[in-house]
Parts: C-alpha cells; sequence; structure tokens
C-alpha cells in the first residue's frame, strides 16, 4: 500500500527509532519504491529520480507540514567518505541532507557531482584570463 493513501497513524517520532517498511509512489517519476536495496531501513528518496517528500523536520519525526517535493540539487561528502544528498523543497525552501542509498541511481549521483564543472559560476571562455589575474600578484 502506497504512504500517500496510509491512514494509519503513529506516534510522534516513531519512524526516528523504526524503520519504515512501507513502500509509496514517487511523485516525480510515478515509480513504485520498496524499502528493500536502501542499505538501511529509512529510506527516504526515490533511487531513480533521487527526488524526496517534505515530511520531516528532523530526522523520522513526520512534522513537516509543508508536503512539498523536495528536489536534489547537490550531492556532498560527509567525514569518513558517505556521500549526501542535498534536497530543497519547492514550496518552502528548506534545504536537508540525506545518506546516498545503496541502490541509487549512479549516473544521476554523478550528474549532480558533476553541475558545478559543466555549469561554472563564471564564463569558461575566460578561465586563462582569469587565472592571469590570479597569478599576478606573484613574482615572475
Amino acid at each position: 500500500m502506497n504512504r500517500e493513501n496510509k491512514k494509519r497513524s503513529f506516534e510522534k517520532g516513531y519512524y526516528t527509532n523504526h524503520p519504515c517498511e512501507e513502500s509509496f509512489t514517487c511523485q516525480v517519476c510515478g515509480r513504485l519504491v520498496a524499502p528493500d536495496g536502501a542499505g538501511t531501513g529509512h529510506r527516504n528518496h526515490c533511487p531513480y529520480c533521487l527526488s524526496s517528500k517534505h515530511l520531516d523536520i528532523e530526522p523520522g519525526d513526520r512534522a513537516a507540514g509543508c508536503g512539498g517535493i523536495m528536489d536534489p540539487i547537490a550531492v556532498w561528502v560527509r567525514k569518513g567518505g558517505e556521500w549526501a544528498l542535498i534536497h530543497r523543497c519547492r514550496v518552502c525552501g528548506t534545504l536537508s541532507s540525506n545518506r546516498v542509498a545503496a541502490d541509487d541511481n549512479p549516473v544521476k549521483l554523478l550528474s549532480l557531482a558533476m553541475k558545478p564543472v559543466s555549469s561554472p559560476p563564471f564564463p569558461i571562455e575566460r578561465i586563462e584570463e582569469l587565472t592571469e589575474l590570479l597569478d599576478g600578484d606573484k613574482e615572475k
């Protein structure tokens, strides 16, 4: 049964200490997402498109009233080398970090990781000029 269709209620913070064993349909790509394969009992995003739903304020509390789509906007590397996704809510703009799951789409992950390289915040055709300006303070 899909998470969106369930009317079961749990005590506040239930998912903080209990695995989420429910499947859900991704609201972005429409695929059925099962908790199996994530490498954890806390599946929190779609492994196909990496999108999520704004459910929590603190992990597992289900206290976010927003319910907006959380778009994956970046990846970062945690201490110890573990990758994590950065999501931003389309409705309220909240940012959150979620561990990368074992079955996440590797092409999507690498695409997010390469985004700054493929779309730099400066004109790439001026890279030589910008480099010379930075090196201009050094003695030759």
